[in-house]
Formats: C-alpha cells, structure tokens, sequence
C-alpha cells in the first residue's frame, strides 16, 4: 500500500540532522527527509556505514544541497560542537531527529556501570547535547527549529529487562516537555514519537536475540491492529512533524504503535519466565553483535 501523502518538495527549505542515521530507523527516516527535498545531515560512530547509508539516502532525495554525513561520538559535547560547527559552515539546519540509541535486555541485577552508561551516554546524554547545541544556535540565530525525538512507550510503563533505555527514554520525554515550554518563545518546536515494534535488523538482534523467547514488544500479535507498523508510516509522521504543517504542536509525545501500549504495556515484562540457561544465551548473542559492531567502527 502506498502511504505517501506528502507533495513533493514538501521539506525543500529544511535541513534536518538525524542521529544514528546510518542505520536503522534513522536510515528510513533520512531517506523520507530526503525524498521530500531536505538537506539530509546524519551522524554516527562507523564511517563505512554512514557512508552508505548516505549513498542510499542521497539516491531518494531531491535536494540539490544532498546528503552530508558525520563522524560524531554524540556522548562527547566537544565533537557534537564541532560537528555542529561543520554543518553550520554549510548551511544552519532548521530540524534535529534524535534517533541515535543503545539497547539490549538484560536481567538488571547483572548490569554492570559500564553496561548502564553504554545505553544512557547515548539515549540521554548525547541527545541533549545535540539538542542543546542546535537550539543555543537557533536562539542566537533567530532560527524556528524543530526536534523530535524518538522513544518508547515505556516512557508511560517503564519497562523490565530494559531499565536503563526506559530511564534515559523518560528523561528525553521530559526534555521534549520541558524544553517545549522553556523555547517556544523562540519558535523552536519539541516533539517525539513512540514507536511500537517496526522492525529493523540492528534492533531486533538486540532485543530478542533468543529464538525460543519472545516479549511483547516484538510480537505483533499483542498489537489490536493485528501487524507491525510499516515503515512509511513513522517516516510520515516524521515529515509531518519537521514540515511547517504543525506550528502550533509542540510538547508531545505521539504514539504510533496500533494500539499496543493500551492493549497491555509493550515491554519486556514477559521474558519474567526466561531461565538461567536462556539468558546466558542472549548475553553471548548480544556479546557478539557488540564485538561485530565495534570491527565496522574500526574499518
């Protein structure tokens, strides 16, 4: 089914960052940023998959000014500075997509500070440094700019086995709202979405990485709708949020997941009968995405 509902040419005069655009659902969110005449800027940690993911990207596109990408830790204020800083030189961005995330489940009773701080550097620290360094230049630039961000549901719940990603999407919950209040004198607009399961390679590995288990937050068949959402769906209400069709929203959380956090919390809660045995499993399935990950930032 076709759900494009957008003309062409509908973001010609943004530019829009997405965090962790390399992959993903940043990758499909920069691919409709694109193909609606965004300059696309996207960021991450592995050079080899920004850049194709920027070919990718650039070949759904119509803007002239075309797809940039970036090599930024977002955990370290000093890169994003200085990446902000290199996208300025070509031109200010007037919207930020914080995409960019780490998780994995894990009984939380094994997790390690380090295990903690891998999934909040990034899902909180990292996106208020970006969205900080966007808006301190759009504050002093008198630039209209819009963020939205994107969480969970658990931001409602909370979630087990994920406590660390349900805390630090929480805290992004609370930015959108606070930063909402504090910035809409400047005309900079803050938003999220909620997606339910949309299913994507790098996730999925991460959070159901046992074949004989499963949780509600990859199972469609928790969802009323009776499917997982389709891609076009979260790119539309992205393009919808980034456009100038919304002025006058800003502050919210938006749910886009067919009903599933009212049906019953889309989380983690029923991995609750996993044994030993399985979740020594999933630790040596998520050990080795982790090591596969940290070979591609090196090459």
């Amino acid at each position: 089914m076709n759900r494009d509902v957008f003309r062409d040419g509908a973001l010609e005069d943004k530019s829009v960052l997405v965090t962790g655009g390399g992959s993903g659902l940043g990758k499909e969110i920069s691919k409709a940023l694109a193909a609606k005449g965004a300059v696309v800027h996207i960021c991450g940690r592995r050079p080899v998959v920004l850049e194709e993911a920027a070919r990718d990207i650039r070949a759904a596109g119509q803007s002239a000014a075309g797809v940039h990408f970036h090599v930024c830790d977002i955990r370290e204020a000093e890169q994003v500075d200085a990446m902000m800083q290199a996208i300025w030189a070509i031109g200010p961005l007037t919207g930020l997509v914080n995409n960019a995330a780490a998780n994995f489940i894990a009984q939380t009773k094994e997790l390690s500070p380090r295990g903690f701080r891998a999934v909040t550097s990034t899902v909180m620290d990292g996106s208020f440094f970006v969205t900080l360094a966007a808006g301190k230049r759009w504050i002093a630039a008198g630039i209209r700019g819009s963020v939205v961000s994107n969480l969970v549901t658990w931001v409602w719940t909370g979630s087990p086995y994920a406590v660390p990603s349900a805390m630090a999407k929480t805290a992004l919950h609370a930015m959108t709202m606070s930063l909402a209040v504090e910035w809409g004198r400047y005309g900079i607009r803050l938003n999220a979405t909620a997606p339910g399961p949309f299913p994507t390679e790098s996730a999925w590995e991460r959070l159901n990485p046992n074949e004989d288990t499963k949780s509600s937050v990859t199972n469609f068949e928790q969802v009323p709708l009776g499917r997982f959402g389709e891609m076009q769906e979260l790119q539309n209400l992205v393009v919808f949020l980034q456009s100038d069709a919304c002025d006058y929203l800003t502050g919210q959380t938006i749910a886009v997941d067919g009903g599933q956090h009212l049906a019953g919390p889309g989380t983690f809660a029923d991995l609750r009968g996993m044994t030993d045995e399985q979740w020594k499993a999933a630790r040596e399935t998520l050990r080795e995405t982790v090591d596969r990950e940290k070979t591609q930032r090196t090459n």
